[in-house]
């Protein structure tokens, strides 16, 4: 069966989490056609990332993608049983080498002691014969030693040499049958390859009968029913209609370019599932990247749900409450939001600073942050050498093998806590503007 070794650079994670949501917002932008159609390039997308299991072949209604999933069963059983096979070798080739090790003491012990046990039995004769007590105790001692030594040692030996004679063939058995289900786990998926291979090949083809199948369209109830509910007062408000000022759009922003973070994630967890279950190659990364990504996600998103009153809060006294009382409570309250919001954003600088000053870290940026060189003299002497010397470590890193540097993650809490700062004080210059209009 063969495997991945694939690990994420560190410069991709990062071109992706700024590249990936660029892409999505400019695709999403785009004007819909008048008519949905199949698309190729979504095809090969499709066939590249789930067409393991026949999903590119379901994109264009064509039920031979059945074939792919009784294959893909397979590969994943056995899986299974080469890992079962393997857990149970490994098990037995333990205690056999337990038991080699066993044999490879106890014989030295016991030939030993069987080539001095005439001797021994000679001195205690003569202690005996010359009526010599201290001695004839000593020689006792000695002897009963060696005795005991020659005992247990050729017990073991027996134990041992049982094991080799039983537990071998079962183990050359659990090799031979993890050999099997590894050699049938890797031609089903080689011939899950070839059809994929082939299928690129087909796929255009496919598409252009899937599209010249499709009948006019024509609204359906649901939709005429949600446009005409998008077209009264009482709708809900779109996003946009929250944006009164350069802070909200700014909130709005940043909330939609880390929204698109979570299509990253199905696409990271998918490729840690195959690699996992199909090619037992379990990554050390994609675990670690989406948990640091959905963390800076939380953070960044922040002003945007504030903006867009989407966050989680008990409102059953405040909502039928009229605009101007609302605006005088929220005046009030966010006394306390700034303590919140200012206190995360100064706490987050202390973290983030500490991060990049961090003992390990040789780059200028953390000489500055250890406060031995001043900021016009960092950036006097930056150069490329600071990003592309691998010998540089800018700061904290991750305790993992894949080693990803922490402090930008930290430097993101900067940026939610000064998304929050910014994005209350645009709440506030509301509230008072609603209770100057006194409605």
């Amino acid at each position: 069966m063969p495997g991945l070794s694939f690990t994420l650079p560190h410069w991709l994670y990062w071109v992706g989490l700024i590249a990936f949501p660029a892409i999505a917002m400019i695709l999403a932008r785009r004007p819909r056609p008048r008519q949905n159609t199949y698309s190729t390039p979504l095809g090969y997308m499709i066939l590249v990332t789930g067409g393991i299991i026949g999903l590119h072949r379901f994109y264009v209604k064509n039920l031979l993608g059945l074939v792919f999933i009784p294959i893909f069963i397979f590969v994943l059983f056995a899986n299974g049983q080469q890992q079962d096979a393997r857990t149970t070798a490994s098990t037995l080739i333990n205690q056999i080498r337990s038991a080699e090790r066993t044999i490879e003491r106890e014989e030295p012990r016991v030939a030993e002691a069987e080539a001095n046990l005439p001797q021994l039995r000679a001195d205690l004769e003569a202690a005996e014969a010359e009526d010599d007590t201290l001695n004839q105790r000593r020689a006792e001692r000695s002897l009963s030693r060696a005795e005991q030594t020659l005992e247990t040692g050729r017990e073991r030996l027996e134990e041992a040499r049982t094991v080799l004679q039983e537990i071998g063939p079962v183990a050359e058995a659990a090799q031979d049958k993890r050999a099997f289900w590894d050699n049938a786990a890797g031609y089903a998926l080689y011939l899950i390859l070839l059809m994929l291979l082939i299928d690129a090949a087909l796929l255009p083809g496919l598409i252009r009968r899937a599209n010249a199948e499709i009948p006019p369209e024509e609204p359906s109830p649901v939709e005429e029913a949600l446009a005409e509910y998008e077209a009264e007062e009482e709708g809900p408000k779109h996003d946009s209609q929250y944006a009164e000022n350069w802070i909200d759009r700014l909130s709005l922003f940043c909330g939609e370019f880390v929204s698109y973070w979570a299509v990253i994630a199905v696409f990271v967890y998918y490729y840690e599932v195959i690699a996992r279950y199909v090619f037992n190659s379990p990554t050390n990364w994609a675990h670690e990247a989406m948990y640091l990504m959905f963390g800076m996600q939380y953070l960044i998103a922040g002003s945007y749900a504030m903006l867009t009153e989407t966050h989680v809060r008990v409102d059953v006294f405040y909502a039928p409450w009229s605009r101007k009382r609302k605006a005088w409570v929220d005046l009030l309250t966010s006394i306390f939001f700034f303590i919140f919001a200012g206190t995360l954003l100064v706490t987050s600088y202390i973290f983030a600073m500490d991060a990049i000053a961090v003992p390990s870290g040789n780059s200028l940026v953390s000489d500055w942050a250890r406060g031995e060189i001043g900021l016009i003299e960092m950036f006097a002497s930056f150069g490329m050498a600071q990003w592309t010397d691998p010998n540089i470590r800018w700061g904290e890193i991750s305790f993992n093998e894949w080693e990803v540097p922490l402090w930008p993650m930290k430097w993101v809490m900067v940026i939610g806590a000064l998304l929050l700062v910014l994005q209350g004080i645009s709440k506030l210059g509301k509230d008072i503007r609603e209770i100057a209009r006194g409605n």
